[in-house]
């Protein structure tokens, strides 16, 4: 653990950063764009924000390397895998690292979380303040497409009722995204073409980068940012 701010108990950051990554072929939150770390970029954007920012990490080790080359000084605390949670230690999900981070804001008394994932590095600052916005009378916040499809790694939820359901997917094996929510819960479903599109013209926030190719395109769209 690094250090936690005196902030808003209502919402903390966490952001998934042990995937495994092998469409990229390594670490997409340690690989350079423009002399940068990938994570940077989403660092920045999340520390105007002014809420506390825990980076999940898959071990020590990932931690280890993320405080050797990422400026850590906009971060609360590192949140490592709780693995035990599952009986299978080969299992690859971010269902895990979603547990952990549940399992130990609650323990800091946070009430909610924004969920995201270090692989997308375009997220607009005015949509997260938009969901945090939107969620303040709802348990959960979470994107969805007009085909249907939901953005759990872009979302809000609450973390103590969150923690239950994930519990009781692990014991039943149920390890989509998705099957956290509960009906159960006041859920606000945000339009993506109806209502973040007017933030976000170009849907940048929801641009994945999931293979090296990705990064060329990324680095155009920096540029014109810039330019």
């Amino acid at each position: 653990m690094l250090k936690i701010r005196k902030k808003s108990k209502f919402i903390a950051i966490a952001v998934l950063i042990g995937g495994k990554s092998s469409r990229f072929g390594s670490d997409k939150g340690l690989f350079e764009v423009s002399g940068k770390p990938l994570i940077s970029y989403l660092i920045d954007t999340l520390s105007d924000l002014k809420y506390d920012i825990f980076l999940v990490t898959n071990s020590i080790e990932q931690m280890q390397d993320y405080i050797k080359k990422v400026d850590i000084e906009n971060l609360t605390a590192f949140i490592i895998d709780e693995k035990d949670i599952i009986p299978d230690k080969t299992l690859q999900t971010p269902m895990i690292g979603l547990y952990s981070a549940f399992n130990e804001l609650k323990g800091l008394c946070y009430r909610k979380v924004l969920i995201l994932s270090c692989d997308s590095p375009l997220i607009k600052k005015e949509v997260l303040e938009y969901l945090i916005e939107k969620c303040e009378n709802s348990d959960c916040c979470i994107p969805k497409w007009e085909n249907g499809f939901l953005e759990p790694l872009i979302a809000i939820y609450p973390i103590k009722k969150a923690l239950k359901t994930i519990k009781r997917n692990f014991k039943n094996k149920l390890y989509k995204l998705t099957n956290i929510l509960s009906t159960h819960w006041k859920i606000n479903f945000i339009s993506i073409e109806k209502e973040i599109k007017q933030i976000d013209s170009e849907l940048s926030t929801f641009i994945n980068i999931n293979e090296l190719k990705d990064i060329e395109e990324l680095k155009k769209k920096y540029k014109k940012k810039k330019d």
